[in-house]
């Protein structure tokens, strides 16, 4: 009876708990509620719905900024019994009504004004180049050996940015002020300045530091205030702003433990229209991401340090995709993101050392904007690259790193992985001969002109044996020829970066080479090398009405190859380089011919 009793005031104090229990999602402060009126309302029932409210509580909502009329989106002051109560009484003709919870900032700045170091590094030119160790531990220099941004847009959602002097040859476009309603996007913080550095500072100027995509363009969008704070309903029109004015990848450098489904009704609207979302983890070392990073469709930024651990700030766990440099300055502000910033005390240029997953968001998100800019353009093939070509840690279980600490210059490598650029198609001519005359006279890697005797030599084969057996030329008897005699040879010396090189070595190969072909060696294979399969060609398909004639030209083919062979590389598994291997060859060579002029004789007495 007791225990029976204990049961039930367990299950009672348990159901107590969970029924009281806001939950996680519900943890953040706010002091306005958002008002999301159904899309098919007239402004003539807003409007009735509005002056209620007014009547009723004394407090008139109001648009949240200009770009809100076509969603009919309105901000109300109020607490958590006003939002019940609004919930109640307007429930049927919106389509939300939540807290516009206020999202922060995450990081945390240490300034460092005047000359930091003499830097001797020259790759880029930029003086403070080398303090930059988030930009070497990302590979950055890999990737720009390919791209450095150009024709993308990245979108900063943040605390404005002020173009500071090192800014001054990065490319904006227009954005906007959610905060003040305006379109000047002046950054009186700091904050937005320093994110916008980091994916965009201009490089190899001279001047600062560099930036990860310097020749991408920065979309400013003001949301957070002086003091860091802004709410969710400005964030969530300056990601349909982003996405409606050409934004290609959006950087939110911001969070908060507030969910609200007209965020995430923003992020799926830019994913749906091909942006890639990517939001800073948090900064409150707990085992979950705050919002927005946590919502699906936005790649969530934990923050590791100079020696790719996991800073103790960071917050892992879910929501985490992938892990970036953060910076941590407790026992040294050269660990800190160093950017040109502005002092927000006196609005004065300066750069600042940044720790916090708000400065390991923008490493990605510059990333991103490489991986764009490299020819992937869908958000989730950006997100597989990114993770693909992470650094992995074999030990993860809390899941610190996601996937793995971003590599810039394996991603835009896996990024291109098929693509041939032109750069990179006269940089592999120079590097294999091509562009050398003597390549192509002395044989180089393809051998042009042994393969063209062969070539030659399979067609006068032919041509002698139809003066005695005549036949109609098909494709299917050129294409014989070709495959017996030297393959698409010219595919040999081909390759597809980071693909394996036998493909081409196996489509440039004549049949009798083909036994070598996977391994790259130049000595033939005897069973390939010989009638041997020439023969079974011919038995199999003699009596088919197409395929017979690519058997025969395949046979004569073979011919022209091993006495070619035998001239110029006499080389055969088992039976060495000298006499015996080219015997070998002569005798089947003479062989194959034969085979075919059986075929042929065969084949003119059908007819």
């Amino acid at each position: 009876m007791k225990r029976f009793l204990f049961l039930c005031l367990f299950l009672l104090g348990l159901g107590w708990a969970v029924s009281n229990f806001l939950g996680l999602a519900n943890q953040g402060s706010y002091d306005s509620i958002v008002l999301d009126f159904r899309e098919e309302l007239g402004q003539a029932q807003i409007a009735r719905q509005i002056q209620a409210i007014a009547e009723q509580y004394q407090i008139v909502p109001t648009l949240n900024s200009e770009f809100s009329q076509t969603d009919n989106l309105y901000i109300v002051r109020g607490d958590q019994r006003l939002l019940k109560k609004l919930k109640h009484d307007l429930g049927k003709s919106t389509e939300s009504i939540e807290p516009n919870y206020v999202y922060r900032a995450d990081e945390s700045p240490i300034f460092q004004d005047g000359v930091i170091l003499d830097i001797s590094s020259t790759v880029p030119n930029d003086p403070f180049y080398g303090k930059q160790w988030n930009l070497r531990s990302i590979n950055i220099e890999a990737a720009w050996d390919n791209t450095h941004g150009e024709g993308i847009t990245v979108a900063v959602i943040d605390t404005g940015v002020s173009q500071v002097p090192d800014l001054e040859q990065t490319d904006f476009v227009p954005g906007y002020d959610f905060v003040n309603n305006q379109v000047e996007t002046r950054d009186d913080n700091g904050h937005g300045t320093h994110v916008a550095g980091t994916i965009a500072q201009s490089t190899n100027n001279g001047y600062g530091v560099a930036g990860i995509a310097y020749r991408s363009k920065i979309m400013p969008l003001k949301v957070l205030s002086a003091q860091g704070g802004g709410t969710i309903s400005d964030i969530a029109e300056a990601i349909k702003f982003a996405a409606d004015n050409g934004a290609d990848v959006i950087n939110l450098s911001l969070g908060g433990s507030g969910e609200s489904s007209l965020m995430q009704e923003a992020i799926d609207y830019a994913y749906g229209k091909g942006v890639v979302v990517v939001a800073a983890a948090g900064n409150s070392g707990e085992n979950a991401a705050g919002y927005p990073a946590r919502y699906p469709h936005v790649i969530g930024v934990a923050a590791v340090d100079a020696t790719g651990k996991k800073t103790p700030y960071s917050n892992f766990g879910a929501g985490v995709d992938i892990s970036a440099p953060g910076g941590l300055t407790d026992t040294d502000e050269m660990g800190g993101i160093l950017q040109e910033t502005i002092d927000p005390e006196t609005g004065s240029p300066t750069f600042a050392a940044f720790q916090g997953t708000s400065m390991a968001a923008p490493h990605v998100a510059g990333v991103a904007a490489l991986v764009k800019a490299s020819g992937i353009t869908q958000p989730e093939e950006v997100l597989r690259v990114l993770q693909e070509s992470a650094h992995q840690t074999e030990d993860d279980p809390l899941n610190h790193y996601g996937a793995g600490q971003i590599d810039a210059g394996n991603a835009v490598k896996l990024a291109l992985r098929g693509q041939i650029t032109v750069r990179d198609f006269f940089r592999w001519l120079r590097d294999s001969g091509y562009l050398n005359p003597r390549f192509w006279i002395d044989g180089g890697a393809v051998a042009l002109l042994p393969k063209l005797v062969m070539v030659l030599g399979s067609y006068l084969f032919a041509w002698f044996l139809r003066n005695y057996f005549p036949f109609q030329w098909t494709g299917s008897m050129i294409a014989g020829l070709i495959a017996g005699s030297s393959g698409l040879f010219f595919l040999r010396g081909l390759y597809i970066f980071d693909l394996p090189q036998w493909p081409m070595r196996v489509l440039g190969s004549s049949l009798p080479e083909l036994g070598g072909a996977v391994q790259g060696g130049s000595m033939l294979n005897p069973i390939f090398a010989s009638v041997l399969i020439p023969l079974a060609l011919v038995l199999l398909f003699l009596g088919h009405p197409q395929w017979k004639w690519g058997a025969i030209g395949t046979t004569i083919g073979v011919a022209s190859c091993l006495m070619v062979s035998a001239v110029i590389h006499p080389a055969v598994w088992g039976l060495g380089t000298g006499t015996v291997a080219q015997g070998f060859l002569i005798l089947n060579g003479l062989l194959c011919i034969a085979l075919a002029r059986l075929a042929l004789a065969a084949e003119t007495k059908v007819v």
